[in-house]
């Protein structure tokens, strides 16, 4: 799944699991709400199968009339298990550090809450790097609709278009690269190809390192 890609004038990232390892502390903040209110716990499989909504649009669902307390049980949960726990994937510095020599405009959109997700990003010092972090709530609507990637489009003279890339680990990136006219990028392995087909990934790597080189092939 390689296309001859158009050369990116920025570059729009997912933060969970496509920049930041974070799905044990995801998992595990998830199965404490979860046992607040006596339901059933998740596999770490199932976690990663189905957490990709933001919490304002996937809690309601699965929380109800509880969806306030949930909220604050799952951000204790997760700011009590994330201490020195969230760590960069392999040579994504490396790959931020090469897109930044290129003169590419680095952005971040994530469904993550918005202070929490540009806390973990100073923590792991990457602000350098990115033109603007926009978690969840920091626009009006979150992924998969295209709002937050125009939002990180802003104060830039970068509007979206097929020449920014974003690069996601799940369908709900994918389906908002493609509402938005990026290229989409899909990160990770998935069990079945075929749910990416209706948002035509252009490209699917399993790594920083074959970021780098898909980068250097656009030039």
């Amino acid at each position: 799944m390689h296309n001859k890609l158009t050369k990116p004038h920025a570059i729009i990232f997912d933060w969970d699991n496509t920049l930041a390892d974070t799905w044990i502390i995801i998992h595990q903040a998830l199965n404490n709400t979860f046992n607040t209110f006596n339901l059933p716990e998740w596999s770490l499989e199932e976690t990663k199968e189905r957490v990709a909504l933001s919490m304002r649009d996937a809690f309601p669902k699965l929380f109800g009339e509880n969806v306030i307390k949930a909220r604050e049980i799952y951000y204790q949960s997760y700011l009590e298990h994330s201490k020195n726990l969230y760590q960069l994937f392999a040579h994504a510095r490396e790959m931020l550090e090469f897109a930044k020599n290129k003169n590419i405009l680095l952005a971040v959109v994530s469904n993550k809450n918005g202070p929490i997700l540009r806390k973990e990003v100073a923590a792991l010092n990457l602000n350098q790097y990115f033109h603007n972090i926009i978690g969840s709530m920091d626009a009006e609507f979150d992924k998969p609709y295209p709002h937050p990637v125009y939002k990180a489009l802003e104060l830039s003279d970068i509007t979206a278009g097929e020449h920014v890339w974003f690069i996601g680990d799940t369908i709900v990136d994918m389906e908002c690269a493609h509402r938005a006219n990026l290229t989409p990028i899909y990160y990770g392995v998935i069990n079945d190809p075929s749910v990416l087909a209706p948002f035509n990934p252009q490209a699917s790597i399993k790594s920083h390192q074959e970021l780098i080189k898909l980068i250097d092939s656009a030039y």
